[in-house]
């Protein structure tokens, strides 16, 4: 088998992969970006559309803020270190380093701010409703052209190479071609587990694979059971198309079939409560009355969000009749655990962005602030690990020769874990649905594992994947009995899994 070497070894290209491969890069590191995406679209960050908080002037208002989101779960040291570097990384990277045009105000020379859902001020650095995309180009572009950055597509990791408690580099897989990848340190940034379930604002790609890496090779994970659901997504015609928080920050509402506006009887803060009441409502309102509608009738919504305009076109939604909503799967606010600068507990391991558990989010996920997390944790992840070098020791994988399995199979079980975690592992849980996801679950594992080789197609060893993150989530979530933030227990039965 083939081999390659770097300095670091960078596996993502979402915001918190590239943050990474610029720390390192900058401090003289050679670094070797792996991804498994072909285009920009392949990474959670071009789809991100609210934009990116930042402290302002008031980091204690920015700290309790997210606090209270959490449920009060947040990690303190993480808080601190999150809100004392956001300004400053944003202002470097963001702003000076690759120059995205944030908008601005009716002055043109400031820039403009806007809200979301539990926040207490306007603080929202954003392009239209599409920011994710305005700051993933010009940053994909910058380090593409970086004489210390190597980005390699369609390139997918497979397996972390471990050795005696430390991370060596991984095993990836382009194509056909399999090799292993040395290096001195292992930056994970692969992204969400949105495809766990059938209905996701997360690219088709985002089968939990840095966390299931993790896992097999000893790192541990933590607050899995914390699945943030986005309460507005537009499936009209069949395809989630998420609804940004910052259309109910300008005065939207929620109205169910019969016209009735329900989230006031709900939260005091109505339509922009914590995502996770929110989401709640919005399924409960579905159940009861077979429809959910965003009413943006207060205020111009085309001339405010032309993007979110232009897709409901692109759907066949008429915005002035109400826009179609339900909850989808969002962000997973846990994943590898890490501490301050991105160390997961295996050596020269790093992970960052939402495979990462870092504490900030605890229970629940504040709005706009993942592209904080992942810039400001990417740059101190990254620059930590600057120094690490590759060893002269090779690292060898037990294989087993995996029977391949037809297309029908492999979408049979596919389709097989999804309905699993939608029946039993969504907004609402019971330990009795729990259990039957798991054993529903520990099925699937046994099939994929028969199938799973290194010289496997990359939807097999994604399936792996998945099913070894679906797995985690289950556990987490049945060992937690009590309700907080996205995990929310009910004591009734549920169906049984099929």
């Amino acid at each position: 088998m083939t081999h390659s070497t770097t300095d670091i070894l960078v596996l993502g290209s979402g915001i918190a992969g590239l943050s990474a491969a610029l720390g390192a890069a900058r401090d003289g590191a050679s670094v070797t970006l792996a991804t498994k995406a072909t285009q920009p679209e392949g990474a959670s960050t071009w789809w991100a559309q609210g934009g990116i908080a930042v402290a302002r002037k008031a980091p204690r208002q920015f700290k309790e803020d997210i606090r209270t989101a959490s449920s009060g779960t947040s990690a303190p040291e993480a808080l601190d270190v999150l809100v004392q570097n956001a300004d400053a990384a944003v202002r470097d990277v963001l702003i000076d380093t690759l120059g995205v045009d944030f908008d601005t105000g009716g002055d043109g020379a400031s820039f403009h701010y806007g809200r979301e859902a539990a926040h207490s001020e306007d603080r929202i650095l954003h392009v239209d409703a599409s920011t994710g995309r305005h700051i993933h180009e010009p940053f994909l572009s910058y380090l593409a052209a970086h004489d210390r950055v190597e980005i390699r597509g369609d390139t997918a990791a497979i397996d972390l190479l471990e050795r005696d408690g430390d991370i060596h580099g991984a095993l990836l897989k382009s194509g056909n071609a399999v090799r292993h990848h040395y290096a001195g340190a292992t930056v994970l940034a692969t992204g969400g587990i949105g495809a766990l379930y059938s209905r996701s604002t997360n690219p088709g790609g985002a089968t939990g694979d840095g966390i299931a890496m993790a896992h097999r090779a000893g790192a541990a994970t933590a607050d899995m059971e914390f699945v943030q659901f986005h309460p507005t997504v537009c499936v009209a015609d069949g395809d989630p198309s998420l609804v940004s928080e910052a259309v109910r920050g300008e005065g939207a509402v929620l109205r169910d079939a019969n016209g009735e506006r329900f989230m006031p009887a709900v939260h005091e803060d109505a339509e922009l409560a914590p995502r996770d009441v929110v989401a709640r409502a919005v399924e409960q309102a579905h159940e009861r009355t077979g429809r959910v509608v965003l009413d943006v009738s207060s205020f111009d919504f085309a001339g405010t969000f032309p993007d979110l305009a232009a897709m409901c076109a692109e759907h066949g939604v008429d915005p002035s009749t109400g826009i179609p909503v339900v909850p989808a799967e969002h962000f997973l606010c846990g994943g590898v655990d890490v501490d301050t600068h991105g160390r997961a507990s295996l050596g020269r391991l790093y992970a960052v962005g939402e495979c990462a558990r870092t504490g900030v989010h605890g229970a629940n996920r504040l709005a706009s602030t993942s592209l904080l997390e992942g810039l400001v944790w990417g740059l101190r992840a990254g620059t930590d690990a600057a120094g690490a070098t590759p060893t002269d020791q090779e690292v060898s994988l037990s294989t087993t020769a995996g029977s391949p399995p037809s297309d029908a199979a492999l979408n049979a079980s596919v389709e097989r874990l999804q309905r699993v975690m939608d029946e039993h592992v969504g907004l609402r849980r019971t330990p009795d649905g729990l259990q039957r996801a798991l054993d529903a679950l520990h099925a699937v594992e046994a099939d994929v594992d028969a199938w799973t080789d290194p010289s496997a197609r990359r939807g097999v060893h994604e399936l792996r994947s998945a099913c070894t993150a679906a797995r985690l989530i289950a556990e987490a979530a049945k060992a937690n009995e009590t309700s907080v933030g996205c995990h929310y227990m009910e004591r009734s039965d549920s169906p049984p899994a099929s």
